[in-house]
């Protein structure tokens, strides 16, 4: 299971987290000598360093993510314009063929908007099996029609089917990349000494909530970030409009 896969869970556990480093802070600030104003100004001076260093990796972080989301919705509607013009270049088979290709087609375009709605781990295990099996007997049909009918308009079609063979492995590995595990570390390790920094620096922790701004921060932004960048997780997915409305208009011809 991927914790980045839940982004209220991960709210929740590094809200908590950063939350107790800020009171480990405060805790070890009453337990501290007095500080030097020398001591103050090197004190700020590393705060705000590290503080900095933070917003830059929730900033690329964030963009990272945004640029994935933004992959995953440009391949959904170039495997909806695939399918759509292999649709059409089936008119160039015989109609036997052709009509036994439309219905395989069909079918397949049902798997691919299953495969973008779709949560559950078992049910997507059975959606790519489908969709491997599909792919096998149009890849199939289409090379037999070619054997038996080898002239130059078949290139089109096999050229066709193979774009939308295509696509489907260019979506997959666009769901596959997400932010690499070591960058969620670093900034989690960062936010956490922030956030003991946060409440060291608080001069008057007594019914202070400034040593909550970080924490409740930077939970929000790991929320964002993991939301956009979860496929399957969160709020913000992908929707299949573009194979919904192929879906739509083909069912009506």
């Amino acid at each position: 299971m991927n914790i980045m896969d839940f982004p209220l869970f991960l709210f929740v556990g590094s809200f908590i987290v950063l939350w107790a480093a800020s009171r480990a802070g405060i805790f070890l600030r009453l337990r501290s000598r007095s500080q030097t104003e020398q001591d103050s100004h090197d004190f700020d001076f590393v705060t705000g360093s590290v503080l900095t260093l933070l917003g830059l990796l929730i900033g690329f972080s964030f963009s990272m993510a945004v640029t994935r989301y933004d992959q995953r919705k440009n391949y959904e509607e170039e495997e909806a314009n695939a399918i759509g013009t292999q649709f059409v270049r089936l008119d160039f088979l015989p109609d036997q063929e052709a009509a036994a290709l439309r219905e395989l087609m069909k079918k397949y375009l049902d798997q691919r908007i299953m495969f973008y709605q779709a949560r559950n781990t078992s049910r997507i295990d059975q959606i790519n099996a489908d969709t491997a099996r599909l792919q096998n007997e149009m890849w199939s049909k289409v090379k037999t029609a070619a054997a038996a009918n080898p002239h130059p308009v078949m290139a089109l079609v096999v050229s066709g089917m193979n774009d939308v063979l295509n696509r489907q492995g260019y979506t997959q590995a666009a769901w596959w990349n997400r932010i690499p595990a070591a960058a969620w570390g670093l900034m989690f390790f960062i936010s956490v000494g922030c956030s003991f920094l946060i409440g060291f620096a608080v001069r008057r922790p007594s019914g202070s909530g400034v040593f909550l701004v970080i924490p409740l921060a930077v939970s929000i932004s790991f929320l964002l970030i993991a939301d956009i960048d979860s496929p399957r997780g969160g709020l913000i997915l992908v929707k299949p409009q573009n194979l919904i409305s192929l879906s739509q208009s083909l069912r009506s011809e």
